[in-house]
């Protein structure tokens, strides 16, 4: 695992996306969400990497996770919360 590059991310922009959060503890999982990522950007404080799916909405993921990438999905697991959150290309909605 790696940490987080914002350049290995732009892949993802203008794609659409499945989004999957999981508990790693084995808790409560939020269901799948099917998005296009408008942009990928460092967050004000720079503690942050955030998936904009529009101009107000985002997903903030620690720039402290440790990531598993390949062409098609992009896991970070932030080992503080706890969480795991996965970017999966899909071929459409």
């Amino acid at each position: 695992m790696e940490p987080i590059k914002i350049e290995n991310l732009m892949h993802f922009v203008g794609v659409p996306v499945e989004i999957a959060i999981q508990d790693k503890q084995g808790g409560d999982q939020a269901p799948t969400v099917k998005k296009t990522v408008k942009k990928v950007q460092h967050c004000p404080d720079d503690t942050h990497i955030r998936f904009y799916f529009d101009d107000f909405y985002f997903l903030a993921v620690p720039l402290t996770s440790r990531v598993q990438q390949s062409e098609t999905e992009w896991t970070a697991i932030d080992s503080d919360s706890g969480l795991q959150y996965t970017i999966k290309k899909v071929q459409d909605f």
